[in-house]
This record gives structure tokens, C-alpha cells and sequence, in this order.
């Protein structure tokens, strides 16, 4: 007698909608966390490190704290693939949404700097095991190959509406602390707070929404019915990571690895840093720091200058917050306007993925986002960077079209390479070391160590090092694209 379980019957029309949407939201909503950062990131470690959101320190803590969480989640997220395998596909993305629903909320109440890094990097552990999970959830609930692609691919499109959602939330929120309509946190604030500095807390605050749409949805979708259905026939092989080096994978796991890594290198090293470092070097904004300078340099010497725990010390470091003021809050203007253009770019390199899937072999669609990448990287942060804002807001928006529909793409093509209860591992192993530990490493690399081989501003350095990592990984992801396996469903 065969050891296979029967062939598993169709999904309903009622059950396709709910599993399409609790996927969709899923997606949008892991970008909606991930992607608060960026935003709120140059006054949340502002106020944190009472310093510029131009200074060294912030600059330094920019690319540190992008990595460091990016670090965290790819350390968890790996032992979330292999817990995908072992326990289930829904049942961890039970656990993964409920981290990071709850993460952000206790982010939003941080008086010091470790409370911030901390709770920012269990947000990204959250987000990243949820990511791999409902990725190979989907593609194992749809298994023909049309079917699949479709579904794949047009809910990891509504990834992106989550970028643009946290933008619009935070402009909002913003105008809302600017008016004095928010009503009071009940926190003891830090020494020096600026009472209009709370939109970053409220931003973070509104990450508890997603993880209660997510979870009142959950109970009404079945599990991979494939993956259980093994696990019931005591027919599903238990994972194993030293399965991905074997002979027949070794190729895939290590091609795919460095693929991930390349884009999120391009995402860390340069789009994820434009709104947090890059926005305090436009030309407008620049300019009122300048203009500034010596009155935010006066009341730094006067903090520094007063003993701790004195009625000085405290109108000193109101002081400075005062005189932080104007550059923060322009910033936060343009911040939250770049941020839209790129995620609306990356929105739009989604859906042309999407639409090409079913049409275009995998890796021949790959290259017609990677082959405009290598120039587009370059030309956005050396030239268009200090020229007009609205040409450099385009490019910004081009570079987001071809990052994501990278993304997309890794995420789509994955599940097809790898053998059934590999999935989640072989998955996250690409996405979470080759990604996340490796590729994130671009923000901290620029920030910390190829920024100081230029002159200029901080932002200037910043944005000359970012052209530099982009258009580099891009080059290595088009060699990279010639050496990807084929999918069985393409052969």
C-alpha cells in the first residue's frame, strides 16, 4: 500500500477569499512594521541621543539600528523556518503576528536607547518568521502552478500598500502633534522632550491594529492541508538544515542565498536610509540647519556645561529640543513625502511582477528589473540627489520599482525550488541569513565605514556610499540571475 496521502481536494470559492485576504493583509501589514523605521527613526534617536537628526551619533545609530533588528530577525526567522517544517505552517504564524503586534506598542513608550533597540528587533523577528510562513502556506494551498502564481504574487503586491499606509499614518499623526489634538501618553518623558516630538511614539502605537485584523481571521482558514496531511500519514520527512548543502541543493541554497542578500543590501544600504539619514541633505532642508547651527551648537555646550539632575541641566536640555525643532519638524515633512514615492514605486514593481509572472520564465523576468537597477542606483544618489527634489523623488521611485519587484520575486520563486518539507526551511535560510544577516549589513556598512571614505555632510556621504552599494549588488544579482535553477513547473 502506498505511504502517500490522497490526492487533497480543490479549496472552496468561500475559502480561497478568506485565505487570498488573511494573506494580503498579512503581507501589508509586515510591511507596514518594517517599514515604520525609516519614518520615525531621525526623531525617535533625535530625541533618544538629544542630538541633530544630521549628527555623527544619529548617523551612526541609523545604520546600527537598521542591522541590528534586521540581525535579530534573521537569527529567529531561521529557527522560525525550521519551527514552519516541524510544528506547522499556521499555527507560527499565530506566534510571529502576535510579537510583532505587540512589539511596537512597547517601542512606542521607550525613554532610553536600548528599550528602542530592543523592541524594534523583536518587531523584526515577528515580522520576518511570518513572512516565510504565509509565503509557503499560500503555496502549498494553491499547488497548480497558474493558481499559484497568481495568488503568490498579487497578495505579496499589497506588501507595498503597507509602506504606503504607515507614510500616510504618520503624516497624519504628525500634523495631528503639530495641532495639539493628541491626547497625553501616560509616560514619564525624558529629560529635554520636545512636547510636539510624539508622532514617532503614536506611529509606533498603531502597529497593535494589524496583529488583531490578522488573528480575528486566522480561525476561519485551514492549515496546508498538504503539510498536514503528511504529518497524519507519518509520511512527511522531518527537516533537516544540512539538507540544504547536500549535492542536489547545494547550488540552490547558496544562489538564492546571495540573490536575497543583494536586494536587501540595495533596501539597507540605500532606500531604507534615504528618509532616515538622506532627507537631512536636501538642499531645502539643509539649508535651515545652517541656519540653525549656531544656536543648536550654544545650547549642546550649555547641556554639556550643566550638572546632572539641576534645574539647569533641565532648561538646558528644553533648550536644545527647541532648537532641534525646525530641522526635525521639516524634516518630518519631507521624510514621510520620500518614503511615499518610494513606496509607491514599490507597489507599482509588484504588480508588474505579477502581471509578467505567468508569462515570463523566472529568471528572464528577473533580469528586466536588474538590468535597469545597475544604472538607476548610481544616477538617483550622485546626481539627481542634490538637484531638484521632485526629478530625485522620481528616481527614488524608480529605485523602489525594481528593489521590491525583487523581493517579490525571491519570495515567489523560493517555494518552487525547494522539496516539500525543505520549504520553510530552505526558504528562510535564503531569506533570513542571505537577507537579513548578510544584506542588512549594507546599512551599517555604509553608515559606519564607507560614508567616512567621502567628504561632504553626513547625508552627502551617506547617499555617495548608497550609489555605490546599489549599483554594485545589483551587478552581482545579474550574474547571479544566470545561475538560478529551473523549476521543475518551468522545465
Amino acid at each position: 500500500m502506498s505511504n502517500q496521502p490522497p490526492p487533497t481536494r480543490p479549496l472552496s470559492l468561500v475559502t480561497r477569499v478568506l485565505v487570498l485576504t488573511v494573506a494580503a493583509v498579512g503581507f501589508l501589514f509586515d510591511t507596514y512594521e518594517l517599514l515604520m523605521f525609516p519614518v520615525i527613526g531621525g526623531s525617535a534617536l533625535s530625541e533618544l541621543l538629544q542630538a541633530a537628526p544630521g549628527s555623527d551619533i544619529v548617523r551612526l545609530w541609523s545604520g546600527r539600528m537598521l542591522w541590528i533588528a534586521a540581525l535579530c530577525g534573521g537569527v529567529f526567522g531561521l529557527l522560525g523556518g525550521y519551527l514552519i517544517d516541524l510544528l506547522g505552517r499556521k499555527r507560527v504564524m499565530v506566534a510571529s503576528i502576535l510579537v510583532y503586534s505587540l512589539s511596537p506598542v512597547a517601542a512606542a513608550f521607550s525613554t532610553e536607547l536600548w528599550q528602542l533597540v530592543l523592541f524594534r528587533s523583536t518587531t523584526f523577528i515577528g515580522v520576518c518568521v511570518e513572512l516565510v510562513a504565509a509565503v509557503t502556506w499560500l503555496a502549498e494551498l494553491f499547488q497548480e502552478k497558474r493558481s499559484r502564481e497568481l495568488a503568490i504574487g498579487w497578495t505579496l503586491a499589497t506588501a507595498s500598500l503597507g509602506g504606503i499606509l504607515v507614510t500616510e499614518v504618520f503624516n497624519v499623526i504628525v500634523a495631528s502633534a503639530r495641532a495639539g489634538t493628541l491626547p497625553a501618553l501616560p509616560i514619564t518623558f525624558p529629560e529635554g522632550h520636545d512636547p510636539t516630538n510624539v508622532a514617532w511614539r503614536y506611529t509606533l502605537l498603531t502597529g497593535l491594529v494589524p496583529g488583531l485584523l490578522i488573528l480575528a481571521l486566522l480561525p476561519f482558514v485551514p492549515e496546508s492541508r498538504v503539510w498536514a496531511e503528511r504529518k497524519r500519514a507519518g509520511t512527511l520527512r522531518r527537516p533537516h538544515f544540512g539538507e540544504l548543502f547536500s549535492g542536489g541543493l547545494l547550488k540552490t541554497t547558496l544562489v538564492t542565498t546571495l540573490l536575497s542578500a543583494c536586494g536587501y543590501a540595495a533596501a539597507f544600504g540605500a532606500l531604507q536610509l534615504t528618509p532616515l539619514q538622506m532627507v537631512a541633505g536636501l538642499p531645502v532642508v539643509a539649508e535651515v540647519r545652517k541656519e540653525n547651527a549656531a544656536n543648536v551648537e550654544s545650547a549642546q555646550a550649555k547641556l554639556k556645561a550643566a550638572a546632572d539632575g539641576t534645574p539647569e541641566k533641565k532648561a538646558a536640555a528644553g533648550a536644545l529640543a527647541k532648537a532641534l525643532a525646525p530641522e526635525r519638524q521639516l524634516g518630518e515633512s519631507y521624510r514621510g513625502n520620500i518614503q511615499r514615492w518610494q513606496e509607491i514605486g514599490g507597489l507599482t514593481g509588484r504588480i508588474l511582477l505579477a502581471s509578467l509572472l505567468i508569462f515570463v520564465p523566472s529568471r528572464v523576468l528577473l533580469r528586466f528589473f536588474l538590468v535597469p537597477g545597475v544604472v538607476l542606483f548610481p544616477l538617483t544618489y550622485l546626481v539627481l540627489y542634490q538637484g531638484d527634489y521632485n526629478v530625485f523623488a522620481l528616481g527614488i521611485f524608480c529605485c523602489g520599482l525594481v528593489t521590491v519587484a525583487q523581493f517579490s520575486f525571491v519570495s515567489e520563486f523560493l517555494p518552487k525550488v525547494f522539496p516539500l518539507h525543505l520549504r520553510g526551511t530552505g526558504g528562510s535560510f535564503a531569506t533570513n541569513v542571505g537577507g537579513r544577516m548578510l544584506g542588512t549589513m549594507a546599512a551599517t556598512f555604509n553608515t559606519e565605514i564607507l560614508s567616512g571614505f567621502f567628504t561632504g555632510e553626513n547625508p552627502i556621504k551617506v547617499a555617495t556610499a548608497a550609489a555605490v552599494i546599489g549599483g554594485t549588488v545589483y551587478v552581482v544579482a545579474l550574474v547571479l540571475s544566470f545561475l538560478l535553477p529551473v523549476p521543475a513547473d518551468e522545465v
